[in-house]
This record gives C-alpha cells, structure tokens and sequence, in this order.
C-alpha cells in the first residue's frame, strides 16, 4: 500500500505561479513513475506530467513550457511548478504513483482554481 498526500492548491490569478507537493509513504520502493493528473467539472481525468524513477519527465501539450515535474527521492516527495497559469487550467489535482506491480495508487486531489 502506498499513500499519497498533496498540497498546494488554491486560487491564483491568471499569469501566475502555483507549486503542489506530493508526499508519499508506504511501499513506495516500487514505485517505477510518478504523474499528475487534473479533472475539470464535467470532463475527463487527465494526463498532466509524469516523472519516472530515474528522472525521465513527460508533460501533456497543453502544459508544456509552463509546468514542471521534479521529484526529491530524500523526501518521497513529487513536486509539479506551475507557471503562467490559465482559466482553462482550473481542475482538481491528483497524484499518481504507478509500481512494478502493476498496481497504481492516487491521491486524494487539490483544488487548483485560476481566476481573475
């Protein structure tokens, strides 16, 4: 079992910054990737940004240039910047652990709000 925590949400205006924090604890030695994920009202989960074990990152179009994934092994923790925020970018943010197993876990999610 693994559990994962974040933090960081709120509300920004359009043009900013926001930063969110994914703590994880548990069986987290298989863990083999990272991600976040965003769902707004009324549409899909998706894709945000993934970071794999070894550092090798992905981001969805749609955040690239203005989103970073980075990890910090010491504090099992995932962090993903965001910069240049948009209305469009107003979702509930979860965190994502995938393992060798086969299993992924999430975490309970984060409001990210962006508006004026």
């Amino acid at each position: 079992q693994v559990q994962l925590v974040e933090s960081g949400g709120g509300l920004v205006q359009p043009g900013g910054s926001l930063g969110l924090s994914c703590a994880a604890s548990g069986s987290i030695f298989s863990i083999y990737s990272m991600a976040w994920y965003r769902q707004a009202p009324g549409k899909q989960r998706e894709l945000v940004a993934t970071i794999t074990q070894g550092g090798t990152t992905n981001y969805a179009d749609s955040v690239k240039g203005r989103f970073s994934i980075s990890r910090d092994n010491a504090k099992n923790t995932v962090y993903l910047q965001m910069n240049n925020l948009k209305p469009e970018d107003t979702a509930v943010y979860y965190c994502n652990s995938a393992h060798w197993s086969g299993d992924d876990y999430w975490g309970q999610g984060t409001q990210v709000t962006v508006s004026s």
